[in-house]
């Protein structure tokens, strides 16, 4: 016997006290609801409910039980409840993979907005490169992460999609901070602070690419994984460096400039394994993380009087998934 859909019934004539009030309430031909509370009677021992020609009331076994009843469903509807969340990912803990040169600022931002969709839900953030990501996304050693453009995705679904224009990091005492805007070219016979191929090889490839058809082949390349360390060796005057702009903001000794045209757009997205088990919270994470990033680059380019993001970048709550 379904033991809880009899005590919902029972339930339902408890409140009633009327056996054909109580079919109307549930849907069903008064017959066939006697007929389970006369099983729930039989398989409990005991009358639930004396019936007479003046009416229905409960029995003291009736009454004694309806407390009990009442806490059973509660109970089962807090499980069901409790099954729906962690389905939806709102509950147990996600393993989620963030580029190291991710600012404090957005990743704040990021546990915050995650917190605020699903309390329940334990965010295990690890700063890993795109390269590593990748790999452990493939591996199940992440659940989701944010990867920097063009990246190898054969085996992963992306999120939505942020573009972020890039600027320069010059020395404070170099020309070019006099400049407004600086051109590729106007670079040329500089070395360049670049991130080791090793973490994003795509993008990596695809800043020389660029360089090079723009006029500016580094003297040198020097390579910086540390953020601290890449402002040193601009501050040194070892290189110039490309960034969004507030890293920039933490030295007194470098400067930012705007590059002209934006030569250098890095696309940001998150991304999660393809299959049945990918983490169910996978995709409502990439998307927070795409608002939030959005919203850093709205509210930078306003302080460094930048125009907003481009008109073709894909808006973080309407977009096509891969």
């Amino acid at each position: 016997m379904d033991l809880l859909r009899h005590l919902r019934l029972f339930v339902t004539v408890a409140d009633e006290l009327h056996f054909s009030r109580a079919a109307e309430r549930l849907g069903m031909a008064q017959p066939p609801l006697s007929q389970a509370i006369r099983r729930l009677e039989k398989e409990l021992g005991a009358e639930l409910f004396d019936r007479s020609q003046r009416g229905v009331r409960l029995s003291a076994a009736g009454a004694a039980l309806l407390e009990e009843a009442h806490e059973l469903l509660a109970r089962e509807e807090r499980l069901r409840a409790l099954a729906r969340r962690a389905t939806d990912g709102g509950l147990g803990t996600l393993r989620a993979g963030v580029p190291p040169d991710t600012t404090a600022a957005v990743l704040s931002a990021l546990l915050t907005a995650c917190a605020e969709h699903a309390p329940g839900l334990s965010v295990d953030l690890q700063e890993v490169t795109t390269e590593e990501q990748v790999r452990l996304l493939s591996s199940g050693g992440l659940d989701v992460g944010l990867v920097h453009h063009p990246v190898d995705a054969t085996e992963l679904r992306l999120g939505p999609e942020i573009l972020l224009d890039l600027g320069i990091v010059l020395p404070r005492t170099s020309p070019l901070v006099q400049m407004p805007e600086v051109t590729l070219g106007d670079l040329s016979g500089h070395d360049l602070v670049l991130f080791p191929r090793a973490h994003a090889p795509g993008w990596y490839d695809r800043i020389l690419d660029v360089c090079r058809t723009e006029g500016f082949v580094p003297g040198r390349l020097r390579h910086a994984s540390n953020p601290e360390f890449l402002l040193a060796l601009v501050t040194a005057g070892r290189g110039v460096a490309f960034d969004q702009g507030p890293m920039a903001r933490k030295e007194p000794r470098v400067a930012w400039r705007p590059l002209a045209d934006r030569p250098l757009t890095l696309r940001i997205s998150g991304a999660w394994p393809v299959g049945r088990g990918a983490h169910p919270a996978a995709r409502r994470f990439a998307e927070l993380a795409a608002d939030v990033l959005a919203r850093d680059h709205t509210a930078t380019s306003r302080r460094e009087g930048l125009p907003r993001l481009p008109d073709e970048a894909p808006r973080p709550w309407s977009v096509v998934y891969g």
